[in-house]
């Protein structure tokens, strides 16, 4: 085994200790060996010497050498997850771009392409990264800031069910053959939606052991929750951005959806970065995360633009899917959560101003078409 600098010196501080602890012991001793014997503070001096790793220093100073390695061990597994990050982001930029569709973006004189709508929706699910931006001069969170960050979070996820369900329970289309109201397709997607949460967080709190980079335990298996529910959200969405291109408004009305969705798309990425950011989550890594969560919106326009008449039929049930489980994540998870870190006024009060801006936002957008 090669043998490196560090070890050789700590090896002679180690010896060095070793001889003064020696030398005061035979001062401090009266008795003097008999001719031919060796005295036992010699015998440990001589062991000392030769086998330098039982010494208290040399240990002291192998633990202290220990816990500097990991130290740097874990700044550098945070700083490797951070180049890591922003590599992504870098590659998310570059995808941006490349699939750019030129002269078809926007046009209203030309039909839209399977290039175009995926274009679309992937623009929509890179907007809610910007979520992250307003948090991006916040350092470090208190415990308090920390609840007030989950009732705002729970406002806007409060908000954006309630959309869900208005827009599953009104849906209309003169496409649509189904034999079942869109008030009950809704309602039964709302009941799937919750038992699928139930059993997505009976399966998380069963695996304890969870990691997910420097997180584990509770942190992990709540913010896996949120970012599933989040992304399940995304599917309707998506679904959404798809029908718009391929109903009878084509072009026009898939753009005006589409950007409708990437405006809406940043204060929903804002909820999921602030829930995010106090558990020692990079904002980088927070960013791409967010983005994860609206993944499907270009995923499923796609397959939705292309099978337009397969999918109307069962879009009020993924809208109450989504909005079910939003809402009992927000109630049972982020509120309750809100009100332990702060108290009941402050997270009534921060939740429904939350809740309430969030519809003012969505029903401006809805009013500018």
């Amino acid at each position: 085994m090669v043998v490196t600098r560090r070890q050789r010196q700590a090896a002679e501080e180690a010896n060095i200790n070793a001889d003064e602890y020696d030398l005061n012991v035979q001062v401090a001793t009266s008795k003097t060996p008999k001719k031919g014997t060796t005295p036992s503070s010699q015998k440990q001096h001589d062991h000392a010497h030769h086998d330098h790793r039982g010494c208290p220093a040399h240990l002291l100073k192998e633990a202290t050498n220990g816990d500097s390695k990991t130290k740097g061990n874990e700044q550098g597994e945070s700083q490797l997850s951070q180049m890591i990050s922003y590599g992504i982001i870098i590659l998310l930029a570059i995808i941006t771009y490349a699939t750019y569709p030129g002269n078809t973006l926007g046009n209203k004189g030309l039909d839209p392409t399977i290039h175009t709508v995926f274009y679309y929706g992937w623009i929509s699910a890179i907007s809610t990264g910007f979520g992250v931006l307003p948090l991006c001069f916040v350092r470090e969170m208190k415990e308090y800031w920390v609840g007030v960050s989950n009732a705002i979070a729970a406002g806007m996820m409060c908000a954006a069910s309630y959309s869900l369900f208005v827009e599953g329970c009104t849906f209309h289309d003169d496409n649509d053959d189904s034999s079942l109201s869109p008030v009950v397709r809704t309602a039964i997607g709302c009941a799937m939606g919750l038992l699928f949460i139930l059993g997505t967080k009976s399966f998380l709190d069963s695996h304890e052991d969870v990691k997910v980079g420097s997180l584990s335990g509770a942190d992990t298996r709540k913010i896996l929750l949120i970012v599933f529910v989040m992304t399940l959200h995304s599917f309707s969405e998506g679904v959404g951005i798809g029908v718009s291109f391929g109903g009878e408004h084509g072009n026009e009305l898939g753009v005006f959806i589409s950007a409708s969705l990437a405006v809406h798309n940043i204060p929903e990425g804002l909820a999921v970065a602030i829930v995010l950011l106090p558990r020692k989550v990079s904002k980088a890594t927070a960013a791409i995360w967010c983005v994860v969560t609206s993944l499907p919106q270009p995923l499923m326009a796609v397959p939705a633009f292309m099978f337009v008449h397969s999918f109307l039929p069962i879009l009020p049930v993924g809208l109450g899917f989504a909005g079910g489980a939003m809402m009992w994540v927000a109630f049972m998870e982020l509120l309750l959560e809100a009100y332990e870190d702060t108290d009941l006024v402050t997270t009534g009060v921060t939740s429904t101003l939350a809740l309430g801006v969030m519809l003012v936002v969505q029903r401006t957008i809805e009013d500018s078409h």
